[in-house]
């Protein structure tokens, strides 16, 4: 179906506050800032994650970390840095949709360092969605039971996936560092829980922000709800030693306003949704002249 950008009927967060900056950024920078001043190195200890060169990836980190987004006040998104939207979304729905476990099926490059030679990362993430388990009203996988749940007992304290499969852990090629959701329906808005192991705050922290923040707005849309609330429990919040001069440099910038987001009202199946189906609205964001080094 193809269709204009001015025909679209329902946007996000109408109201943007045009003297207000982002909050996702007010967050990131006063975690960051947290982390820097208060956190522990792991310097005197081996570590799994290391640099391209093979060199050991340490990291300064808190524990416990707990953040709030309000999906009706802003777009979480960062504004001191650019965030790659398209390929954040295309990234979820490859998990969450597609249900795959192979980079082929996947428009970026950010999975090949935990692929094989046939493109899987083993039985990891998307594998674990598409796992049916048997409920009273029939078989489902994970996303379809959320979906069914949604629509037929909205107000359930049950609606949660967890893709942190012990008996599969040992052919997951990296082990899930955002591993649940839980879903909760409060009046007519849906709320969300993501649960986080490990979150590598340089690279990963506002990319699973925006994709579960995407997630929830999907889900409400095509259940006839609202996107309320995503809260963001992280276990271990960490900086690698390499990102640190990096952080220092991005939490400095410039902060502006959160963008609109625009969806495609018409759609009403989360399998239909489409990275075309989204639009971002004056989005202004700081740049960053060097590349950011990623641990493995």
């Amino acid at each position: 179906m193809v269709y204009k950008p001015h025909l679209f009927l329902y946007t996000f967060l109408q109201g943007r506050r045009e003297i207000s900056m982002s909050r996702a950024d007010r967050i990131f920078i006063d975690n960051m800032k947290d982390i820097l001043e208060n956190g522990v190195w792991d310097t005197d200890y081996p570590v799994r994650p290391h640099w391209a060169d093979g060199a050991p990836a340490h990291t300064i980190k808190k524990f416990g970390i707990v953040n709030r987004y309000d999906l009706q006040e802003e777009l979480p998104i960062l504004t001191i840095r650019r965030t790659a939207f398209k390929s954040c979304l295309d990234e979820l729905l490859w998990i969450w949709q597609k249900k795959s476990n192979n980079v082929h099926d996947l428009h970026s490059h950010i999975w090949d360092s935990w692929a094989d030679e046939t493109g899987s990362i083993g039985k990891a993430y998307g594998y674990q969605l598409a796992k049916k388990s048997i409920y009273p009203e029939g078989e489902f996988d994970q996303v379809d039971r959320v979906l069914f749940d949604l629509k037929n007992n909205p107000h359930s304290r049950r609606i949660m996936t967890n893709i942190y499969n012990f008996e599969d852990l040992h052919e997951m090629h990296l082990y899930p560092c955002a591993y649940s959701m839980t879903f909760n329906v409060s009046g007519d808005k849906l709320n969300g829980i993501l649960n986080q192991r490990s979150n590598d705050m340089l690279t990963a922290n506002n990319w699973n922000v925006l994709q579960y923040s995407l997630l929830l707005m999907m889900f409400a849309q095509v259940s006839g709800l609202k996107p309320g609330i995503l809260l963001h429990v992280i276990s271990d919040a960490h900086i690698y030693d390499r990102h640190v001069d990096i952080v220092k440099e991005v939490i400095a910038k410039p902060e502006h306003p959160a963008p609109k987001l625009i969806i495609n009202p018409n759609i009403k199946n989360f399998y239909d949704f489409k990275v075309e189906d989204f639009e971002l609205v004056d989005y202004e964001f700081e740049t960053l002249d060097k590349k950011i080094p990623v641990a493995i």
